[in-house]
């Protein structure tokens, strides 16, 4: 009796181990998945963007003094910093916070045109195939609202920052009622990161290649104007101290009406 309860012991055991590696297995096989699917359309896509890229390097360089790309300091996948590529939107001397809140008296004529269709993102393909971002992450911040909101971070950092996700899609044209709330600053923080860190967190509890690509083809939709794309239902934005009757247009649901910029 003996004999066979430790037999017994032993094979549960073997099961477990068993039911581990298999895990490990297909979370490496999504890695490798993931970062395959990074490289082949990261790559295909910065190609094509060549011309674009070309013609707004021109405009860019006619329209200000200053160079093409602009290069900031953001957190990665484990708290390792990079510099995350864009193409210059902003005038090169003129003070101000690190982020744009709204209207922003530094953004370039060339600049507003860049970025109202995210055409200043471009560059950061190049992030993408250096390993520094994949193509659907949480939004790689600056170091200075990383630490701000670290606990989060703690867990959205164990992967890449990402082009975009739920919750760059959720907020599109987040410049735009930014610059409608009496205080950009304090809603900002108290509200848009907060509900993006959510919603970043839910997502990954439960993405996979093929939410993946669903996410990336919400993108794309969602750089056309509104006219030409899908309708999506509409979400009321919650102002602290203000009656809620600004609207968004959202192309994804709440973390809470759907588990997972």
């Amino acid at each position: 009796m003996g004999f066979r309860t430790a037999e017994h012991g032993s094979f549960k055991r073997l099961q477990s181990r068993h039911r581990i590696g298999t895990r490990k297995a297909f979370y490496l096989e999504g890695l490798v998945l993931k970062r395959s699917m990074d490289i082949s359309l990261a790559a295909l896509l910065l190609i094509a963007a060549l011309p674009v890229l070309g013609i707004a390097a021109i405009v860019i360089k006619v329209d200000s003094e200053g160079p093409v790309f602009f290069r900031q300091a953001r957190m990665g996948q484990r708290f390792r910093r990079f510099k995350l590529l864009k193409l210059r939107t902003m005038r090169i001397y003129g003070d101000g916070p690190a982020y744009t809140l709204g209207e922003d008296a530094r953004i370039t004529r060339a600049g507003r045109w860049l970025r109202w269709p995210k055409l200043d993102e471009l560059p950061q393909l190049w992030n993408v195939l250096r390993g520094e971002m994949s193509l659907v992450g949480p939004r790689p911040v600056i170091p200075e609202l990383t630490m701000e909101f670290k606990q989060a971070y703690e867990q959205l950092l164990k992967v890449r920052p990402g082009l975009t996700d739920p919750a760059t899609l959720k907020y599109c044209r987040e410049d735009e009622f930014l610059a409608l709330v009496s205080d950009p600053l304090q809603y900002f923080k108290t509200v848009l990161t907060p509900d993006k860190l959510r919603i970043s967190q839910a997502y990954l509890e439960c993405a996979t290649a093929w939410s993946d690509v669903g996410v990336m083809m919400g993108t794309a939709l969602a750089l056309f104007p509104s006219r030409w794309r899908p309708r999506f239902r509409q979400a009321r934005l919650s102002v602290p101290g203000e009656a809620p009757t600004l609207l968004f247009s959202e192309s994804v649901h709440s973390s809470e009406a759907q588990p997972g910029h």
